[in-house]
């Protein structure tokens, strides 16, 4: 069996195999849920209706990934907390644990893959880190997703809570209705602001919850909004609906901004990659030119300033680019 056919199988079982520790990670958390529940559920029909189960608790606990032991570690930092706010507003559902273990399978098998083309073992390493951030960057990148996707869909939920108080409702009896009526993700985060403060939770720190599980400036503007209606009286659903055009109005303005930066983030986008490809191109054409790179001590230490480098530059053409509308 030749070179190229062991690494092409190698890349096709370490592909095989992510994809595989991907999917199980996806469906593992909702199945454990399901068997816990159908746990539970069984034990209350043993007991009966009236009887205390002994350890049990009205409160919810969150879903253990496949390695709790890594959740309740990653719980008790600040980066951890911060990742499981992440993931908690990507709508993703999946926790700390498998995430980590998700990034550990990708740079074990992305090193091993690199190692087979690249024979500098640090190369490889740097490369495997840099894939093992996957997972994480996928969780942000959903994250960002769903975030503009409710603003997108915030100003259809403000016109209906505007038309159901104009039609008698009361505020709560509105945020249900939009949580009833408006698809993901508006209408889950507002079906639970009503539901917590259906449950006993004031209608102030329910609201104040639903800014920390959505970050964006329009929310807060309409809860600041409503609690001030709330002390000082005045037209609500007039509120409401200006704040909606207020919002469509920001939108105009930042698709037009999105625009005039295209050709920006296009050209950060061809400078990052065009290194990588001409010396993929190089390697390919002329490999003994481009084997002082790879062996020599100068040479790696070269490869390793240009990623810095190159890093450093498509953060900097980002932040030139991005202007906050």
């Amino acid at each position: 069996m030749s070179l190229v056919t062991v690494v092409a199988l190698g890349f096709v079982v370490g592909v095989i195999g992510v994809v595989a520790v991907a999917t199980l990670l996806s469906y593992l958390p909702g199945a454990l849920a399901e068997r816990r529940l159908a746990r539970r559920l069984e034990d209350v029909s043993t007991i009966g209706a009236d009887a205390p189960v002994e350890g049990e608790s009205l409160v919810m606990r969150a879903i253990d990934g496949p390695l709790p032991a890594v959740d309740r570690l990653v719980a008790r930092t600040a980066t951890g907390l911060h990742l499981g706010k992440v993931i908690e507003q990507s709508g993703v559902k999946t926790t700390a644990s498998a995430i980590v273990l998700m990034s550990v399978v990708v740079v074990v098998l992305v090193t091993l893959v690199v190692r087979m083309f690249v024979p500098v073992w640090l190369i490889a390493l740097a490369v495997g880190l840099l894939a093992g951030t996957g997972p994480v960057a996928f969780i942000f990148y959903k994250r960002s997703s769903r975030l503009k996707q409710f603003e997108e869909q915030f100003p259809e939920a403000l016109d209906l809570l505007s038309r159901a108080l104009r039609a008698g409702h009361a505020f709560q009896t509105a945020l249900g209705m939009a949580g009833d009526e408006i698809k993901e993700p508006v209408g889950p985060e507002f079906k639970k602001t009503f539901d917590q403060q259906n449950f006993g939770l004031p209608l102030r720190d329910a609201l104040f919850q639903l800014t920390e599980r959505v970050p964006i400036l329009d929310v807060r503007f309409f809860v600041t909004a409503v609690l001030i209606q709330r002390e000082t009286g005045g037209n609500l659903s007039e509120i409401l609906d200006n704040l909606a055009h207020v919002v469509r109005e920001r939108f105009k303005i930042k698709r037009q901004v999105r625009v005039h930066t295209a050709h920006g983030r296009f050209t950060a986008f061809v400078l990052l990659a065009l290194p990588a490809a001409l010396a993929i191109a190089l390697t390919v054409i002329a490999r003994p030119q481009m084997e002082p790179l790879f062996y020599t001590r100068m040479g790696q230490m070269m490869l390793l300033a240009a990623m810095v480098l190159q890093t450093i530059g498509f953060f900097w053409i980002r932040k030139v680019i991005k202007i906050e509308v």
